[in-house]
């Protein structure tokens, strides 16, 4: 197996979940916060979504999907532009209110398509290249990428967690 496609099955895992996470969800329900101060559906998944369209770009040298294609104006979300919810505060986090589930999906397919093209075009010495200086050691495209898939594959799993919740509140 080429390591292209090794990366490229591991995101697309994050994606099946995504889509298992959305599958059948009200707007109501892509805010309910467990416990009333956890993470929402909504916001981890719009979280994930961020992070991974945010690195990718940054180390494929594009401009993100969020601007490129007007998500950002399509959310409505009243944070900065360039916002991933790094850091974001219990407030802010019961400010990410998503408008639907097919919307959320819509933009993590666009950056999981974005993602994939950037995948298929590297080569394999590509992943040695030093794509973040601020850590020691610095941090690789290798080592990047699996920090991108391993945030996303959490936060899928702490979204179906809650999903899960909502499920036995309503039954």
């Amino acid at each position: 197996m080429k390591f292209n496609d090794l990366l490229i099955d591991a995101f697309g895992r994050a994606r099946e979940g995504v889509h298992a996470v959305l599958e059948d969800l009200a707007p109501e329900q892509l805010a309910i916060r467990p416990g009333g101060g956890g993470n929402s559906i909504g916001w981890l998944i719009w979280h994930l979504t961020r992070i991974q369209d945010d690195h990718i770009a940054d180390v494929a040298g594009t401009e993100q999907q969020w601007l490129a294609q007007d998500w950002v104006g399509r959310f409505g979300l009243p944070f900065q532009a360039g916002d991933t919810g790094y850091g974001h505060s219990s407030a802010q986090v019961d400010q990410a209110r998503i408008r639907s589930a097919a919307l959320l999906r819509e933009y993590f397919d666009a950056v999981h398509a974005g993602t994939v093209r950037f995948l298929r075009s590297l080569a394999e010495e590509d992943l040695d290249r030093i794509v973040d200086t601020r850590w020691d050691p610095p941090v690789t495209l290798g080592v990047r990428l699996v920090s991108v898939v391993d945030d996303c594959l959490e936060h899928c799993g702490q979204a179906a967690y809650v999903k899960g919740l909502i499920g036995r509140v309503e039954a």
